[in-house]
């Protein structure tokens, strides 16, 4: 009599990333999606009779919604888990991060930009400066945008023009063409275009050398903190 034997058909194990909140794609884009809505909405409450000065109060909720989402689906971002860099690299990220802003302010000549921008005014009626929404448009430009900036272009684009199963491609072996198309993307999401080709040719070598993502987000993050300082002192509000 012969015993009945144990199936050895055991189910597949779980990868880990098949169990990231809604997938690693979705995580990465939604936040900037969602930055992008915001900007739309703006110009759609614009057409409609909304005034600059009220439509300035639609910032602190995209930020907010931003951070929400970002919160949301913190456990899909891997690269965010270990957040370690060398002094080596933190110095090369500030620096990287100061050239930005200078070239940043210098490529202003007329065919250096798409339209133009009417920037974020934080004084109220008398002239004087609205500090709250100075504040927030601070802490949004310097702490929130380059988290849900970098995760999309570099994190995301970047390594998904390379290959689909992007979580898988090492940031040091990108190829050139998928660096040209984030950066010329990047450019034109921005006002001043050659500036953002700049800033995006800068960040994405920066996380192509280090191949660490908190790199570029360090030198994005201090670009927009000290870009805004000195939108602050020279009252240039379109910067913003």
């Amino acid at each position: 009599m012969t015993l009945p034997q144990r199936s050895t058909n055991t189910p597949a194990a779980v990868s880990p990333r098949a169990n990231a909140p809604a997938g690693g794609a979705v995580s990465r884009i939604l936040p900037f999606a969602a930055y992008i809505a915001f900007i739309a909405i703006a110009d759609a409450l614009s057409w409609l009779g909304v005034s600059e000065r009220d439509l300035r109060w639609l910032y602190p909720i995209k930020i907010a919604v931003v951070v929400a989402l970002l919160l949301t689906f913190r456990r899909a971002y891997s690269e965010l888990a270990r957040p370690r860099m060398s002094m080596r690299c933190a110095a090369l990220s500030a620096a990287v991060g100061v050239a930005v802003l200078v070239l940043w302010i210098n490529l202003n000549a007329g065919w250096m930009q798409i339209g133009a921008s009417a920037g974020y005014d934080p004084r109220n009626d008398t002239g004087g400066i609205d500090w709250l929404l100075v504040a927030i448009r601070l802490a949004g430009a310097a702490l929130v945008v380059p988290v849900m900036e970098e995760l999309f272009w570099r994190s995301f684009l970047l390594r998904w023009l390379e290959e689909r199963d992007f979580l898988s491609v090492d940031a040091a072996r990108v190829g050139m063409r998928s660096v040209l198309v984030t950066v010329v993307l990047f450019g034109i999401e921005h006002n001043l275009w050659l500036a953002g080709i700049v800033a995006g040719a800068a960040y994405s070598w920066l996380y192509m050398r280090t191949r660490n993502l908190w790199s570029p987000i360090l030198a994005h993050a201090i670009t927009n903190g000290l870009l805004g300082v000195w939108v602050i002192q020279t009252a240039s509000w379109t910067y913003w």
